[in-house]
């Protein structure tokens, strides 16, 4: 609109625009709010912005009319665009006009239910939303012509005690602030779920975290039973500042309006670049090899210390929580100035209360440093951060754009971002992961599907809630996106397993959950006269169905240590993450306490193993750190290709000039252009993997008496884990030997003794798509891997119960109760909990699909395997090789051996002879 016709401006002479000569862009979207909303966005938060053109970020001017229409919308925005304020507006706008229009006011109960992956970003949101609707309070009570009665609201999740949750009962929140896990309860609850009849928004917040996990899986699900009960439609708002396929990730939020039809109609705001970005990647020296570690981290620490003098707030994110509490303890011994007072460190080891302080203070603005984990990608507003500085690789643009989006968190600000590599392989990843940024790339959420635990909740809550027809309970879940491809043969599945109809389950103390019958006539059992006679029913079996359920539903599995102890003599050496046993195969070697050990087995929560002097085989960090997307890798491996293509034309020179393009420092250039140079120097263009070449190469290790095979697979962890494994499965199989295995993300180490050899690029032609799934099934098979997992899935599915009769049972003790179900319920046929434990590990965990593609693309011809036998491993190998020196108690041996490696390497670089080629024996 021109000008500023038909909006109530307030008198100001210091407008910092001329209303007369001003076109404002978003004047519609302005005149759409209520007088009194509007005059309290004018005061509070939207002053004109210049570069918007407006009084609105992009996000807001997208998403208000949607909300106002009753629109279901996918806001897509970086952190501090103003996408939750977008989404609140028109709801606030609506219920104030509403209570204004109605001669009672608003009803005493739900119209709005905010959900969030975060108790604390529900808190976050509880505050923000005291000062809009307090500010618009204050604005009517000044008019004389006008009325407002109070719109509650209030939060709701595990922490709130039964005397607040009595209360809303008696004063219902007109907005409800609360967690997937509890809105799962309340739709259970006999008394609070009418009070949700009324609900007509739901705004589902990061909805990225939940996509991708099975709490999103369950969240999508109680949105449907929630939809079902609802006296109305319910237009859904999903907020995220980082998600892609945006299209897929809307349909996870809209579920469907009829299973196997089309998805609800839904409005995608794409807004997630309508901040300015400057980000850089740096390196604290162009030669990672010869600078020694001491150098190396007091140029780091030196140029950390130099950002935050620099800026007001910064942000240090680390891949490791011991990472971030090392990094805040090195500033504080180097430097004087950090002290309690404006440094601190967050992660989520630390109490609820001294988490909690660190955000207070942050919100402030008085700690000018504040080192963190995963901990604060998410939630709450940090208006002084100025600057986020990530140590290391985040292993995805998504995490990248999600942590540095946290800087510059008022509109207008630049989103300020400084990435530092330690190390040359992840110097490359962050290289490739910047580029991509700058270009709008963001990789692929992969959202479970058919997931049998999650529905065995629902099944049974709503079983619990009410006898129903079987076809209702079954649409409700096929309405779901997670669940809209789910068959007849996975529901009969689940009911058998619900109704316990599998001989000698009850045996094992595993009950009926749900009875299952056609409607009896009026003399019969089950006769319920609502429904007519043969209708094929559904209900509740148990009197404790309803405690069972309340207690014991949700998706976060729990977890445990594990004590480790030797073999001979029973000596107790330690403790184990559960998470880190994951990685562990029988025969692998890790370090505890500096001593090395191969572990041998497990039993419960205990774990045995034997000293060696063999070789660490996997890191102790190994389980902390995030994996490397998939996407990602792919795209490392064309700017591999590409970068192949510039050393063809013009050499070293000719790549630094094309890395100067990049947004990287230049000692980074310089690194990168340096490491490809002694590869391809060394070895030849074939030993680099690309979008159309698999790299593998042989090293031959006298020392160890070992054969190394290095497959240069950069497609993430996730793959790398599942590949390995198969592999490593057929190749014990032909080489009668044990093969150990080393993951990481930019390839997998498999060895065996050195007296065994197999031919492994045979071995990858041989594998088939269509076989992959059964034969990773069957390397799974009796691995800790399979018992950990079907012990969570057996609690998620509540054939486990972790809480009954007022007894908490610990993660260890359901363990040892998985344990010695495992072998029974493997010989049943079809049975949910197992198929769901194989599923989970296939597809959320190995990267199934992934693996199947690749293998059908080198059956294709599209990959080609090049194997190349080596005396040394190439430099793009020195991480896989030193994969398990990566231990801080290590740190020398790993220089060390990485010196060692890169002598070798410019030795033969020297030589006239074929470069690093040597002779089969």
């Amino acid at each position: 609109m021109d000008g500023t016709d038909g909006l109530e401006l307030p008198v100001d002479d210091a407008l910092p625009f001329d209303p007369a000569e001003t076109t404002i862009e978003d004047g519609d979207v302005f005149a759409l709010l209520e007088p009194a909303v509007r005059e309290w966005w004018l005061e509070e938060f939207g002053e004109y912005v210049p570069e918007n053109d407006g009084f609105f970020t992009p996000p807001q001017r997208g998403a208000i009319p949607n909300v106002h229409e009753g629109e279901n919308t996918l806001i897509c925005a970086p952190t501090g665009s103003g996408k939750t304020l977008a989404s609140f507006t028109s709801i606030i706008d609506e219920l104030y006009k509403r209570d204004r229009d109605s001669e009672d006011g608003l009803e005493n109960s739900v119209y709005c239910l905010y959900v969030s992956p975060l108790k604390s970003l529900a808190n976050d949101i509880h505050r923000n939303l005291e000062v809009p609707l307090e500010g618009i309070e204050s604005i009517v009570a000044d008019r004389d012509d006008q009325k407002m009665g109070e719109i509650r609201h209030a939060i709701r999740h595990g922490d709130t005690s039964s005397s607040d949750r009595q209360k809303m009962l008696e004063e219902t929140p007109h907005i409800l602030n609360t967690t997937p896990e509890t809105l799962a309860i309340l739709l259970n609850s006999p008394k609070f779920r009418e009070k949700l009849r009324t609900v007509e928004y739901v705004i589902v917040d990061e909805i990225h975290s939940l996509a991708a996990g099975k709490r999103g899986t369950h969240l999508s699900v109680s949105l449907e039973r929630l939809a079902a009960m609802a006296d109305g439609e319910i237009t859904r708002i999903g907020c995220s500042a980082t998600i892609e396929p945006l299209e897929e990730v809307a349909e996870f939020l809209v579920g469907r309006r009829e299973p196997g039809g089309e998805s609800r109609e839904y409005d995608i705001v794409d807004a997630r670049f309508a901040r300015e970005f400057d980000i850089e990647l740096e390196c604290p020296t162009d030669d990672l090899i010869n600078t020694s570690r001491e150098v190396v981290q007091e140029r780091f620490y030196r140029q950390l210390h130099e950002h935050v003098q620099d800026h007001t707030n910064t942000l240090v994110f680390t891949n490791t929580r011991s990472g971030a509490e090392r990094v805040l303890h090195n500033l504080r011994e180097r430097f004087d100035g950090y002290d309690e007072d404006n440094s601190a460190c967050h992660h989520g080891s630390l109490s609820k209360e001294v988490r909690q302080d660190v955000e207070r203070r942050l919100k402030e603005g008085s700690l000018d440093v504040v080192t963190s984990s995963t901990s604060l990608e998410l939630g709450i507003d940090m208006p002084h951060v100025d600057l986020v500085v990530q140590v290391g690789s985040p292993k995805s643009v998504a995490a990248l754009l999600q942590r540095i989006g946290r800087a510059g968190h008022r509109v207008g600000q630049t989103v300020t971002g400084r990435v530092i590599a330690l190390d040359r392989d992840e110097l490359l990843e962050c290289a490739v992961m910047l580029k991509k940024a700058e270009e709008g790339f963001v990789d692929s959420v992969s959202i479970p599907e058919n997931a049998q635990d999650v529905a065995s909740q629902h099944v049974y809550g709503m079983a619990i809630a009410e006898v129903r027809p079987e076809s209702e309970v079954k649409a409700i879940l096929r309405r779901a996106h997670p669940y809209r491809n789910y068959s007849e043969t996975e529901w009969e599945s689940l009911c058998r397993y619900l109704t316990a109809d599998y001989a000698g389950l009850e045996e094992k103390n595993v009950y009926a959950k749900i009875w299952r019958d056609e409607n009896d006539p009026p003399d019969g059992e089950h006769h319920y006269e609502e429904f007519p006679v043969g209708e094929p029913l559904i209900g509740k079996r148990g009197r404790l169905a309803r405690v069972i359920y309340m207690t014991n539903i949700g998706t976060i599995p729990d977890s445990f240590t594990c004590d480790v102890y030797t073999r001979a003599g029973d000596e107790w050496v330690g403790q184990l993450d559960e998470d880190y046993l994951d990685t562990l195969e029988k025969g692998d070697v890790f370090v505890l306490g500096g001593d090395h050990f191969e572990y041998r087995y497990r039993r419960g929560s205990k774990v045995y193993v034997d000293r060696t002097s063999a070789r660490p085989t996997v890191p102790s960090w190994y389980s902390e750190r995030l994996p490397l997307s998939y996407d990602l890798g792919r795209e490392i491996l064309a700017f591999q290709g590409t970068l192949l293509e510039h050393y063809d034309e013009g050499g070293p020179a000719r790549v630094r000039a094309w890395l100067r393009e990049f947004p990287l420092d230049d000692d980074s250039v310089r690194a990168i252009a340096r490491l490809f140079d002694h590869q391809l120097r060394y070895a030849g263009a074939e030993s680099v993997s690309t979008d159309g070449r698999l790299a593998v190469e042989v090293e031959r290790d006298r020392e160890e008496y070992e054969r190394h095979y290095y497959v240069h697979s950069t497609y993430g962890r996730k793959f790398n884990d599942g590949l390995s494994r198969l592999l490593a499965y057929r190749c014990a199989q032909e080489a009668t030997a044990n093969v150990r295995v080393a993951v990481a993300d930019n390839g997998f180490v498999l060895s065996m003794p050195l007296n065994r050899k197999v031919d492994l690029e045979g071995i990858l032609a041989d594998l088939e798509a269509d076989q992959v799934r059964e034969d990773l099934r069957a390397a799974l098979d009796g691995t800790d891997l399979l018992q950990r997992y079907f012990r969570i899935n057996a609690t998620r599915s509540l054939m486990i119960l972790k809480r009954y009769k007022g007894y908490e049972k610990s993660a260890s003790e359901q363990q040892v109760s998985s344990e010695m179900l495992l072998g029974f319920a493997e010989d049943l046929s079809e049975f949910a909990v197992i198929e769901e434990t194989y599923r989970e590990i296939l597809e959320d965990k190995l990267n199934v699909a992934e693996i199947e593609a690749v293998v059908d693309a080198i059956d294709a011809g599209d990959i080609d395997v090049e194997r190349h036998l080596v005396d040394s491993p190439t430099p793009r190998a020195f991480g896989l090789a030193t994969l398990s020196a990566s231990d801080v108690v290590l740190a020398e041996d790993e220089s060390a051996a990485l010196q060692a490696f890169h002598d070798r390497v410019l030795e033969e670089i020297g030589d006239d002879s074929l470069p690093g080629v040597a002779s089969e024996d």
